[in-house]
């Protein structure tokens, strides 16, 4: 039987290898780091922008096409929400796309959330430029929206919540997503969208980046969702987010935890073979891992969307029974290395 290529990724024990750097950043040195890199970044990511969405109504076209539920696509994914049957509407986490509030009377309904919020920028990010940038800009509930306000970004756990001193914890589910794109509006936009002014918190891997987005970058990985956005938003404004593309350029400019690298930039020329094989990765629910040089681990499964799921490990062996049916990413993390490996649940 011939199989095609995602049949044979599939089928068989999956080697994490770095995937091919795309065509955009061909212009790109990685052999830069630090601020070198990250100034190389910026004038790609500037270049490429070669259309500004206006405001009203190009905006709201936007995230009606990038930010749809991967599950279903007549909904959007709401910013910060997390739960859909409480009966509380203010921190659902899917809606109807079609229910985007256009006048005063927005209860049940999204709004588009400046992530980095425009009382924040040096100046006012305004409904222009940055202020109308769609890699910062998501759909969100409008009281979400509301609790939120302009309160600065800083470490919690669990749910989305404000805390005291007027910040807020984007949730378990949201933080990478947020990490990422701060890290994008500084990147573009500079002084005007600095990382240090909308993150709370210590400053220890750089002084310009809080530890953080760095923290968050490296302990939620990029989902699908994010990938789709990035893919859309490149077609309507001509660049991308790259900390989307290979978070491990986090890493490489300010520093902190090693975060997943997409393209093994940080691997030499020849090919070096994982320390773990897993199998089967098409599944009933159980998934065992060759631990071939009895390394120390920790794990994570998550699903398309990013969320982590429950599981069991014994002796090995990860049980992932109980989930839908669908696409799993298996992360197994050592001291000094993350692998991720797509598990199929039948």
């Amino acid at each position: 039987m011939k199989l095609n290529k995602i049949t044979f990724l599939l089928l068989f024990p999956l080697y994490c290898l770095g995937q091919e750097i795309p065509e955009y950043y061909s212009s790109i040195n990685f052999e830069l780091t630090g601020d070198a890199l990250k100034e190389e970044l910026a004038d790609m990511i500037t270049e490429t922008h070669t259309n500004e969405l206006v405001y009203t109504p190009e905006v709201w076209e936007a995230l009606k096409q990038s930010d749809l539920d991967p599950e279903n696509s007549e909904n959007v994914l709401l910013l910060y929400g997390y739960e859909d049957n409480d009966n509380d509407p203010d921190n659902d986490r899917t809606r109807d796309k079609d229910l985007s509030c256009h006048n005063t009377s927005c209860e049940g309904k999204w709004v588009r959330e400046h992530v980095y919020p425009r009382s924040l920028g040096d100046p006012n990010l305004e409904y222009t430029g940055p202020g109308s940038d769609a890699h910062h800009l998501r759909s969100i509930d409008y009281y979400m929206n509301s609790s939120r306000s302009n309160r600065r970004f800083a470490d919690g756990e669990g749910h989305a919540a404000p805390l005291d001193g007027w910040l807020f914890y984007p949730g378990d589910e949201w933080k990478g997503d947020v990490a990422r794109m701060m890290m994008y509006m500084y990147v573009r936009y500079n002084e005007r969208c600095l990382a240090t002014t909308v993150g709370a918190g210590s400053t220890t891997y750089s002084s310009d980046m809080p530890d953080i987005f760095l923290e968050w970058n490296e302990e939620d990985p990029v989902s699908q969702y994010e990938i789709n956005r990035n893919e859309i938003l490149e077609d309507m404004q001509g660049n991308r987010n790259p900390f989307i593309d290979n978070p491990y350029l986090a890493t490489i400019i300010w520093n902190g935890p090693n975060a997943e690298d997409k393209w093994a930039l940080n691997s030499t020329n020849e090919i070096v073979q994982t320390k773990f094989i897993v199998h089967p990765t098409i599944t009933d629910g159980i998934i065992h891992i060759e631990n071939n040089s009895n390394s120390n681990y920790s794990y994570s499964v998550y699903n398309m969307v990013g969320q982590a799921i429950e599981t069991t490990l014994s002796s090995n062996s990860i049980n992932i029974k109980g989930n839908p049916k669908g696409i799993y990413f298996l992360n197994i993390t050592t001291k000094n290395k993350k692998e991720i490996f797509k598990i199929l649940l039948k």
